[in-house]
């Protein structure tokens, strides 16, 4: 029902019969599956976007059976998904992380490896920085300790660890969310850091496995903007068109072509590569 509403929806916006498109059907098909988005509440989209690659995956999966069936994956949904079931949706979306973690007792290193089609990176400034200093904060090495010690396999007891993801699949469509709500002490706040991202050569390779040399230049199709605050806001979208390369903003039922310079802006939360 959800990949028919989806259906619908494509049909309806690429034959151009109508000056804009309401998703209503796929909006209420979604909204008997996940009750929260079938108030007429603000939802997050990063929430909204992954029910939607679920729902899409789970409706249009393939069960593959070869003996990869059979290999060991750490992660649940890696072996899930990465392994056993295909659809379009893992096909453009997910991708690979190894998460390698040290021992800082014995130095022995695991990899532990966990697919994702979302990367949500912490923004590490109130101010101004860049979606280079973003992926930077998120790769960097970071250390266990105390709650969060590892079993050591080697030594046989809880130690530190020291920990760090590299993507060894790069996905054909990468989506970052821009984390721009945080809890200060029991409180949620938005951060409202104007991040600069580029349009076009975007680069992965300095967190990419060397074997990925190739393939980790990215181009931005689309940005999802939050304007507002926490109790209130207004979502909006900008997305390149793939035949034209023209960028559009999609705001309601206002849709305006735009300039490349105007794609940039301090209310972007999830980015399209």
């Amino acid at each position: 029902e959800s990949a028919t509403a989806f259906g619908c929806l494509m049909s309806d916006m690429w034959l151009g019969e109508f000056d804009c498109v309401s998703p209503e059907v796929l909006h209420s098909v979604l909204g008997k599956r996940y009750p929260a988005f079938s108030k007429r509440t603000q939802q997050d989209a990063q929430e909204f976007l992954i029910c939607v690659l679920n729902e899409l995956h789970e409706a249009l999966k393939k069960v593959r059976k070869s003996p990869a069936v059979a290999r060991c994956v750490t992660n649940a949904n890696a072996s899930r998904e990465g392994v056993s079931e295909t659809s379009i949706i893992t096909q453009l979306f997910e991708g690979q992380l190894s998460y390698d973690v040290t021992c800082l007792e014995c130095k022995a290193t695991t990899d532990r490896p966990e697919s994702f089609t979302v990367l949500s990176l912490p923004i590490p400034s109130k101010s101004a920085c860049s979606l280079q200093d973003c992926l930077k904060c998120f790769f960097q090495q970071d250390t266990l300790t105390r709650n969060n010690q590892i079993h050591c396999s080697w030594c046989g007891t809880k130690q530190d660890a020291a920990v760090k993801a590299t993507i060894t699949k790069a996905p054909q469509i990468i989506i970052f969310h821009l984390k721009r709500f945080e809890w200060q002490g029991k409180h949620k706040r938005k951060l409202l850091t104007d991040i600069c991202y580029p349009l076009s050569s975007l680069d992965l390779s300095p967190y990419s496995s060397p074997l990925l040399c190739k393939d980790t230049e990215y181009s931005l199709c689309a940005v999802a903007n939050h304007a507002g605050f926490l109790d209130g806001g207004h979502y909006t979208a900008f997305c390149k068109h793939s035949v034209t390369k023209n960028w559009y903003s999609f705001d309601d039922a206002q849709i305006t072509e735009i300039p490349n310079s105007s794609v940039q802006t301090d209310t972007a939360y999830l980015l399209f590569y």
